[in-house]
């Protein structure tokens, strides 16, 4: 049985999602992102992301969370479809705005987001972070790091899009403990986000333990969550490639549930599901189009952790 009662402040009732109107696969990011697909760029692919975009918004709604849901009718964002890398939102009232390391990824941010934000919920302060980028100082929001809101920690894999210096400004403003490690892929190139090889949930969290490259850190870091209570859930390579670790817990109408890919969905064993299946249920989107851009489901969910207006 879960540890904790049905509601989480690790999982947010509500999410932001921006639905593309002219999704490409961004090119500039390519160079550290392996986790995108080559593709021809004259393929057409945006017909199919808003439609992947669309179900999912749904299929969220249906389950009970509140999704709001903003266009982007631009061609200039490619990346616009994942929204959690460029701002966060905390309890108490605060959001953070991300300094992000691909020029074509700081046009994503977006006044109505924070206005809206602002308008539906209780915000006390606005933190922008956005003029570090000058100095070549990234931190690209819940993609460079994975929060555990309940202990206070940043887990953050070490990267050109996680900049010690933002994040120890961050970890300072928003109290959170910063653990910082180091990632590769089996192919030995370094991860560029840590929510594509970890999940953290209320009772338990999805990591890709074979790709952090220091054991004793790793172990740190296993302590650090069985000593919160969780259970640990190892991912294989094979299953962070089919973004297993790109997961998010929400709070629906009838108790948590997880958001995964049908991609990821498929890729977990009987035993990591019973696992998981102790204390959420798992939500499979289906959006393969989108997850050739480099992201999956946690990526296009911005987690609202604002308590709302009467």
């Amino acid at each position: 049985m879960p540890r904790h009662s049905a509601y989480s402040i690790q999982a947010p009732s509500a999410v932001v999602m921006v639905r593309p109107h002219h999704f490409t696969v961004n090119t500039e990011t390519a160079a550290d992102n392996h986790f995108q697909t080559s593709q021809d760029m004259r393929e057409d692919l945006s017909s199919v992301a808003y439609g992947e975009i669309t179900e999912a918004a749904g299929t969220l709604g249906r389950h009970g969370v509140e999704v709001h849901l903003f266009e982007d009718t631009g061609r200039q964002t490619p990346d616009s479809v994942f929204p959690n890398n460029w701002f966060s939102t905390h309890a108490g009232g605060h959001v953070a705005i991300y300094p992000m390391k691909a020029v074509s990824r700081r046009r994503e941010r977006r006044s109505d987001v924070i206005e809206m934000l602002k308008t539906r919920y209780r915000v006390q302060e606005v933190i922008d972070y956005s003029g570090l980028e000058p100095d070549g100082l990234f931190l690209e929001g819940t993609g460079a790091m994975v929060l555990d809101h309940i202990d206070r920690v940043a887990y953050a894999v070490r990267s050109d899009r996680t900049d010690p210096i933002a994040l120890e400004r961050f970890s300072t403003h928003f109290n959170y403990e910063p653990m910082v490690f180091d990632a590769r892929d089996e192919t030995g190139v370094s991860v560029y986000h840590t929510n594509v090889l970890m999940c953290i949930a209320t009772d338990f969290a999805m990591i890709g333990l074979e790709m952090m490259t220091d054991p004793a850190r790793r172990q740190e870091i296993v302590t650090r969550l069985e000593r919160s209570g969780r259970s640990i859930v190892a991912l294989t390579n094979e299953q962070i490639s089919r973004f297993a670790g790109n997961a998010l817990e929400l709070q629906g109408k009838d108790g948590r549930i997880l958001a995964l890919s049908t991609t990821a969905l498929a890729s977990l064993d009987r035993d990591q599901l019973a696992v998981i299946e102790e204390s959420v249920k798992p939500v499979a989107l289906d959006i393969p189009t989108i997850e050739k851009a480099g992201g999956s489901v946690r990526c296009t969910l911005a987690g609202i952790h604002l308590v709302q207006r009467s």
